[in-house]
């Protein structure tokens, strides 16, 4: 501790400042004192001292502390497997610090530089080699030196606060450069990687293990799996497509829906603490009521899940073996604080990752849960505001999460299971002329009717000038997935798809009268849009014999176009206005043809209706006597058979989202080193612990 001196002297240097001084003055610290490596790594790091002797250096100036770096780097390697905890910790946390400091300057040619700097070009190799295999050796409870003490356990068993440690140093040296490709270490850890990725699953396996460290080796794997996956053999990619340990899988699927499930329950605390105030009848803001007043919080756990979306969506994405286990119920007392008495020294002093929640075991107790319920209610708050940049970012991956999960065969066979039926809280946007629920909200249903709940939840709630057209472009293309699997596999879903169509028609109307403005912005995508769109009537029209649970629900679709005509007419009109125009020609074709039995059916039954509606008097028939005239009139209906109205482009990551995802790895790097601290452990706690 800093004492105070006399008056008009100044206060002397914590002893550990001292010798920082000494290391960078060039001299062998240890000639005149053999045992002072041993002592340096007992006093407590002061990370705040190093990090401003560093930022007041310059690159050019800090090339005379090369030979000094080179030792100090060494040393902190040679005592991260030392016979003391204390000194184990403290050559962790130095080690921490050096990274990020060396890291963080603009060095020109850093790739050279930086491992100059660190290690000394020449032994670069070994050292890095070493340090990365000492702590797989710490993630694995496997020292490299075999124990002496024959009382000790064949397997020792580092605390969780020496283990938190060594996350924060891998993550230190992965998230060293905002653009991950760039930075210069990233290749050593490439080569160890079997060593690596073997640590990482054998955390995620182990229920203790996975509780303490879990959402470390979720942002550890998500981000080695994006070094340089388009350019080179990312090993980590390798590993993680053909993971087929259950346990691991599992493991994987509980942390990510563990941090998910975090966000959802505060999300609707603070809607119950909204209402209680009496001010939620008069919220008009589109955010639902999350955090009122408190935009701040609501960026950042929502960009503190970055990392988890990422880690999902590269599970589903890679790996297919993940997909069975997407609906796995497991008790949240998995995620939360394993039920164990700790060791002595295992670790009260566990540290606060920024960007990855921790759980809280209290809220989990009693229940269960899986990663896809929670993730397409978490998709439902998400999907709400797109106004802010966060959340569309957010938005966007988890509509191509579910793209994934729609286009897998496997997947779809239980998203269409009447036997695996949940319940699922949908978070629906406040808006003033509807209810906040509808009456399917309370009853467990196959996870495809949520689907498509969700799916017209976003078709009804975003229609805005400011419009998101390619998200609109992947909600068409979720419901249109799961059609063709019900259309191949005759699935008759037990599904209310009156509201699918009114979503439909709600949200085709809303393009239409602005019409002018959305091709302007968009051009020929507003006809690829109005294209899709009617290509899903098309598929209840001509399969819908497959897959649309009664002949009644036939009746109820033909009722709906008939009702909504003058909505097709003005889309015909549209598409006859610019058949003609050069740019617009191709795309208005397709959009007419795929109107052609549509517009059959609403000449074919408006005459008829209009006809029964005279030879009878009535000025206004019932929705029951339009439904009459409907079924009485099929035989005499003539439609045309469309082709390809099943099939879809599979998604693929390159070239379209390739940018998405840089950004959005640069993102979770920026996030992660940004709001990193050093936390302040109590030393004493370990000092009796070897």
């Amino acid at each position: 501790m800093l004492r105070r001196g006399s008056e008009g002297k100044k206060p002397l240097k914590e002893k550990v400042l001292l010798l920082y001084d000494a290391i960078f003055k060039g001299e062998d610290v240890a000639l005149e004192n053999p045992n002072f490596w041993d002592e340096f790594f007992l006093l407590k790091v002061n990370a705040d001292y190093l990090e401003k002797k560093f930022e007041a250096v310059t690159v050019k100036e800090l090339v005379h502390y090369k030979e000094d770096l080179n030792l100090f780097f060494c040393k902190c390697s040679e005592y991260i497997l030392s016979d003391h905890l204390i000194r184990m910790i403290n050559a962790t946390q130095t080690l921490i610090c050096l990274f990020q400091v060396v890291l963080s300057h603009d060095n020109g040619d850093q790739s050279f530089e930086t491992i100059d700097f660190l290690f000394g070009f020449n032994s670069a190799d070994l050292q890095m080699q070493l340090l990365l295999r000492a702590l797989t050796a710490i993630l694995t409870n496997n020292p490299l030196t075999p124990v002496m003490d024959e009382d000790e356990d064949d397997e020792r068993n580092y605390p969780p606060i020496l283990k938190s440690l060594v996350f924060q140093l891998l993550l230190s040296i992965i998230s060293g450069c905002d653009s991950i490709n760039e930075n210069p270490l990233l290749e050593y850890v490439m080569v160890e990687a079997e060593q690596i990725e073997d640590a990482l699953i054998e955390i995620l396996a182990d229920p203790v293990e996975r509780s303490r460290h879990g959402t470390h080796v979720l942002l550890t794997l998500t981000l080695l799996v994006n070094y340089c996956k388009y350019e080179s053999m990312n090993p980590y990619i390798m590993k993680l497509s053909v993971l087929d340990n259950e346990l691991a899988l599992n493991g994987l699927a509980s942390v990510i829906s563990s941090c998910l499930s975090s966000f959802n329950r505060q999300f609707v605390s603070k809607q119950e603490e909204t209402k209680s105030s009496g001010l939620f009848s008069t919220i008009t803001n589109m955010v639902g009521s999350m955090f009122i007043g408190d935009s701040d919080e609501q960026k950042q756990l929502i960009k503190s899940n970055e990392a988890v979306l990422l880690a999902l969506y590269e599970a589903v994405h890679l790996n297919r073996n993940f997909i069975s286990v997407l609906t796995h119920s497991h008790p949240d007392t998995l995620i939360g604080t394993p039920p164990v008495t700790p060791k002595a020294g295992d670790g009260a002093g566990k540290l606060s990752t920024p960007n990855t929640p921790t759980a809280d075991p209290t809220l989990y107790v009693g229940s269960t849960n899986n990663v896809l319920c929670t993730f397409i209610e978490y998709t439902s708050v998400i999907m709400q505001d797109t106004k802010v940049k966060q959340n569309v970012s957010s938005a966007k991956l988890c509509f191509l999460i579910l793209t994934c999960i729609t286009e897998d065969q496997f997947a779809n066979s239980f998203l269409h299971d009447d036997n695996m039926i949940f319940h699922i809280q949908l978070h629906r946007m406040p808006m003033r002329h509807r209810k906040l629920s509808s009456g399917d909200d309370a009853r467990s249903r196959p996870l495809a009717c949520w689907l498509f709940d969700l799916c017209s939840e976003f078709l009804l709630t975003h229609m805005m000038k400011d419009f998101p057209f390619m998200q609109h472009m992947r909600c068409i293309g979720i419901i249109h997935r799961l059609m063709c699997y019900q259309k191949k596999f005759h699935i008759r879903l037990q599904y209310h798809w009156k509201g699918l169509w009114t979503a439909l028609l709600t949200f085709a109307k809303f393009v239409l009268s602005n019409e002018s403005s959305f091709i302007a912005r968009w051009k020929n995508g507003v006809f690829v849009l109005l294209t899709q769109v009617v290509n899903l009537f098309n598929m209840f029209i001509t399969f819908g014999d497959t897959f649309l649970p009664s002949p009644t629900s036939y009746d109820e679709l033909y009722y709906e176009i008939v009702r909504m005509s003058q909505l097709f007419d003005t889309l015909h009109s549209i598409v006859m206005r610019y058949i003609n125009h050069a740019e617009y020609k191709d795309f208005s074709t397709r959009l007419n043809n795929a109107l052609v039995n549509i517009r059959a059916i609403i000449h074919h039954f408006r005459p008829k209706i209009d006809k029964y509606s005279k030879d009878n008097n009535i000025a206004t028939l019932t929705e029951e006597e339009v439904l009459g005239v409907v079924r009485d009139n099929y035989d005499s209906l003539t439609l045309r058979l469309q082709d390809n109205l099943d099939h879809y482009e599979r998604y693929s990551e390159r070239p379209k989202e390739g940018t998405f995802f840089s950004d959005l790895v640069r993102s979770v790097v920026q996030g992660y080193r940004k709001s990193f601290v050093f936390d302040h452990i109590d030393l004493q706690k370990y000092s009796n612990i070897s």
